[in-house]
C-alpha cells in the first residue's frame, strides 16, 4: 500500500479550509527567512501559497545573510508582541552566523507553530502536546488516515533530531507504541531496524535502506530528502526495492513533505483558537 501523503494533505487542506470559515476567525502566520538559500525560499512560498489557500493571513519577512542573531531576535520580539500575529515560523536552518537555539526559544510558545521551542517539546514529551513538530504529526496524520495499527507495535525512528527523530518517539510512545531510536552510534542498526513493524527513517542517506533492512510486512515512512547525481529526490529507502517486502510506504516525493505543511496550517489554525478562545473544543 502506498501511503499517499499527497492525497492526505489535499483532503485535510479542504477540511481545514472550512473549519476557518465556519470560525469567523482569521488567523496569521508570519515567516521569517534568513538569508538568500533557494531551498528555504521555495519551501517558504510553498507555506504562504498553502496559508491562501485555506484562509490564513500571511507576512513574510525576509533578512540579509549577514543579520546578526540580534537583529533576528528583534523580528521575533516584534512578531511576539503583535496581536494580529498567531503564528511564527522561522525557516531552518539559519545561517552560521545566527545562533539558531537563542532564536527558536525566543519565540511565545503560544505562537510557536513549528512546536520547536522547549516548552511545546516538553509538553509533547509529557503526553500532553499542544503544538508537535509539524512533520512528526504529519507522519502521524498519515498513519491514522490509512488506520495503520501503532498500540502495541514496535516502532523504529533511526535519526534523533529534535526537529523530527525525537518529537517522532514521542509521539509514538504518546500512540502506545513500544519505540527505539537509533542514531549513528546504535550498534546492530540493521538488526533493529528489520524487528520495525514501523520503520521511520530520517537520516539523510540516499537510498540507504534496503530490502534486507526491513522486516516482511513493514510499514515504512520515509524522510529523507536527498537527491543523485541528475538532480533527482529521493528519500532515505530504495522504494522501488523495497514496496514490494513493505506493507505500506510513503514515497518521497509526495509522502511525508506535503503532510508538513498541512500540519503547519493545522497548527497556525489552533493558534488562533487558542489566542481567541483560550481553548479548543
Amino acid at each position: 500500500m502506498i501511503l499517499d501523503g499527497k492525497a492526505v494533505s489535499e483532503k485535510r487542506l479542504e477540511i481545514l479550509k472550512e473549519k476557518i470559515e465556519e470560525s469567523r476567525l482569521y488567523p496569521r502566520l508570519a515567516t521569517i527567512i534568513v538569508g538568500e538559500d533557494p531551498g528555504s525560499k521555495l519551501y517558504v512560498r510553498m507555506k504562504h501559497r498553502a496559508c491562501e489557500r485555506v484562509g490564513i493571513g500571511s507576512v513574510g519577512i525576509e533578512l540579509p545573510e549577514d543579520a546578526s542573531t540580534e537583529r533576528v531576535l528583534e523580528t521575533v520580539t516584534r512578531l511576539n508582541n503583535d496581536p494580529e500575529i498567531d503564528g511564527i515560523l522561522v525557516q531552518l536552518p539559519l545561517p552560521s552566523g545566527v545562533d539558531t537555539t537563542r532564536v527558536i526559544n525566543a519565540v511565545a510558545p503560544g505562537k510557536d507553530v513549528d512546536g520547536f521551542h522547549p516548552c511545546n517539546l516538553g509538553r509533547l514529551l509529557a503526553g500532553t502536546p499542544v503544538f508537535a513538530p509539524c512533520t512528526p504529526q504529519g507522519i502521524m496524520t498519515i498513519l491514522d488516515e490509512y488506520k495503520i495499527p501503532i498500540a502495541g507495535k514496535r516502532a523504529v525512528v533511526v535519526g534523533r533530531s529534535i526537529d523530527v527523530g525525537r518529537p517522532m518517539a514521542a509521539l509514538l510512545l504518546n500512540a502506545d507504541a513500544t519505540v527505539t531510536i537509533c542514531h549513528s552510534k546504535t550498534r546492530n542498526l540493521e538488526d533493529e531496524m528489520r524487528n520495525a513493524d514501523i520503520l521511520v527513517s530520517a537520516i539523510g542517506k540516499l537510498k540507504f535502506v534496503g530490502t534486507d533492512m526491513i522486516k516482511a510486512g513493514a510499514t515504512v515512512i520515509d524522510v529523507g530528502i536527498n537527491y543523485d547525481e541528475q538532480g533527482k529526490l529521493h528519500g532515505d529507502v530504495d522504494f522501488e526495492a523495497v514496496r514490494d517486502r513493505a506493507g505500506a510506504i510513503t514515497p518521497v516525493p509526495g509522502g511525508v513533505g506535503p503532510m508538513t505543511i498541512a500540519t503547519l496550517m493545522e497548527n497556525t489554525f489552533l493558534a488562533a483558537k487558542l489566542r481567541t478562545c483560550g481553548t479548543v473544543r
